[in-house]
């Protein structure tokens, strides 16, 4: 059997449910696991001894993995943030999938690219939202982070503004890319947004995947928003770290029933 993990300090189901049920749809002897790690770099050594073929990286692990693998793909190194190892023989690669995420939203949904966009974070997801957009052709852009050496690094590297906080102007597409809605966290019934930015935006973008309908998320639907979700976010990238773990892309309609089973716990 071949083994899968996940490390996540809040780690949730949605990849394990995802990633299973397509094993079990193709026939294939493998399992996947999701995992809190106590210490990164013990847990790092464990897929690289135990033979684990993949390892899915969430939020605080990002970047500081980063150090503890053998091999960048041009995925992680642009942005400098990995969401993806892949163990082949010893030798691990990083990989970011985020990115091809966040690109595929915005194509699949024809965002106009003149949009002025709000990003709220300077995390590793927001580096892969940061320069999607910036490579989708969008050009005004503000990134919204209390940090300033990482906040402003973020808008420089990508040729966009700076702000410490959000100071109530408008933007047509809004997108949360910091903890605050995800369940089980301190802030999981609090909006990252006010309303009043809602209520201005065209778009409205969490890419918190737990829960799938976040405090923005719903807000967003009331006001009658067009929105995009984290959980749309997290099957795009869990499918392509499928593909690249397992050397088989699934059928749409294989994709879809994961999908739908991963939502319907």
């Amino acid at each position: 059997m071949t083994l899968c993990i996940s490390l996540s300090a809040r780690p949730s189901n949605n990849g394990t449910r995802f990633h299973n049920h397509l094993y079990e749809q193709l026939g294939l002897n493998w399992i996947y696991k999701a995992f809190a790690p106590t210490d990164l770099g013990q847990a790092i050594a464990g897929v690289r001894g135990l033979g684990i073929r993949g390892c899915a990286v969430s939020m605080p692990y990002k970047e500081d993995v980063i150090a503890l693998v053998d091999q960048m793909d041009a995925s992680a190194t642009a942005i400098e943030s990995v969401n993806t190892i892949v163990n082949t023989d010893g030798t691990l690669r990083a990989y970011n999938t985020d990115y091809t995420a966040i690109e595929q939203l915005l194509i699949r949904n024809a965002v106009p690219t003149d949009y002025s966009v709000t990003v709220q974070g300077a995390g590793g997801m927001a580096k892969a939202t940061v320069a999607a957009l910036r490579d989708a052709g969008f050009t005004r852009v503000t990134v919204v982070a209390r940090n300033e050496a990482s906040g402003r690094a973020l808008a420089e590297q990508y040729g966009f503004g700076w702000k410490p906080e959000f100071d109530g102007g408008p933007a047509d597409m809004i997108i949360n890319v910091t903890p605050v809605g995800m369940a089980g966290g301190p802030d999981a019934g609090t909006l990252s947004f006010p309303q009043s930015a809602i209520d201005d935006a065209k778009v409205v973008f969490d890419v918190v995947a737990l829960p799938a309908e976040t405090p923005l998320i719903a807000a967003g639907r009331a006001a009658g928003k067009t929105v995009f979700t984290g959980a749309e976010v997290a099957t795009i990238q869990a499918l392509e770290q499928f593909v690249l773990y397992t050397g088989i892309r699934p059928t749409d309609e294989q994709v879809k029933a994961a999908e739908e089973f991963t939502r319907a716990q």
